[in-house]
């Protein structure tokens, strides 16, 4: 059974336009989810440089007195980062991890704990909340939906008080605050990609021309090949399978791509990002037992 080519190529065609289209959006919300991150290591080192760049004018209050507050205020940001990324992991029914598809879903948790035997920091985010946190904060976590807007809040309360006591100035406070507001907008915007997932319509529209266009693929090719002779009709098949393959794979990258906070090899590498932030403010702390970076593995960062 042949077809006439024309429109066959009128449907992969359309079918190019529209898995173009969901590649670019998927593209854009991987994308837009790094400058989150991006932002959030730029927020981070301003929030260190200004808590130690502030000098007391209340000569009350102590030299150690003072660092301790700083102290407090750094790691719980640090805190903050870990358990905000934690949140993040939490899977979603659309994402690939989550799925109800029993094979998909099998693939994904074998990939998931791959990542997880090679990078032992990426499930220790309890350790270091315990390190960075106070026991009454530490505890705290069960009381809370959403533990990083309360550890944010926390921030918030600490920064009045060094104005309450002198320790900074108005202005000053207002420069940390506005600080902290950067850091609700970040973690606000990566909520969104999190909780709202690329529109359905146009991901399952795609899937079903791509289905179609590869079912009717080789009742066009074979016409075509047959003009070469006998011989055409068997050299058709490994061009249908190629082509084939290469829409699956295109329909596959966008699928994967939406989705960049679902703890597979494919997502923003948050860890990574927060290990740096963590060296960069504890060297501002004064610490010399600083943490190792985390590095690619197998050509996979997380």
């Amino acid at each position: 059974m042949v077809i006439p080519w024309v429109p066959v190529a009128l449907i992969g065609t359309a079918e190019a336009f529209l898995v173009g289209f969901k590649n670019n959006q998927a593209y854009d919300r991987l994308w837009e989810a790094r400058k989150i991150w991006g932002g959030i290591v730029n927020s981070s080192r301003s929030l260190g440089s200004m808590i130690y760049a502030f000098d007391t004018k209340n000569e009350e209050i102590g030299v150690f007195d003072l660092e301790d507050r700083r102290k407090k205020i750094i790691y719980r940001h640090l805190a903050w980062l870990y358990a905000f990324r934690e949140q993040l992991l939490v899977p979603t029914e659309w994402e690939h991890i989550g799925t109800k598809n029993e094979k998909s879903y099998l693939i994904n948790q074998r990939r998931n704990r791959l990542i997880k035997a090679g990078f032992p920091d990426y499930s220790r985010t309890s350790i270091f909340l315990r390190k960075y946190l106070s026991e009454e904060e530490f505890e705290a976590q069960s009381n809370y939906k959403n533990f990083a807007t309360y550890l944010i809040s926390q921030q918030a309360k600490d920064i009045n008080e060094l104005k309450n006591i002198a320790a900074i100035s108005d202005f000053n406070q207002m420069q940390l605050q506005n600080c902290l507001n950067e850091f609700y907008n970040f973690q606000g915007q990566a909520e969104r990609i999190k909780k709202f997932p690329s529109p359905r319509q146009f991901a399952s529209t795609a899937f079903i021309f791509n289905v179609l266009f590869i079912m009717l693929l080789p009742l066009g090719l074979v016409n075509e090949f047959y003009k070469l002779g006998d011989w055409g009709i068997w050299v058709s098949v490994p061009f249908c399978i190629i082509v084939g393959w290469i829409y699956i794979i295109m329909e596959l990258v966008g699928d994967y791509s939406e989705n960049p906070f679902a703890g597979l090899m494919f997502d923003v590498p948050m860890l990574s990002i927060c290990r740096t932030i963590e060296i960069d403010l504890l060297q501002m702390v004064g610490e010399t037992e600083l943490p190792e970076p985390i590095v690619s593995k197998n050509g996979v960062l997380v």
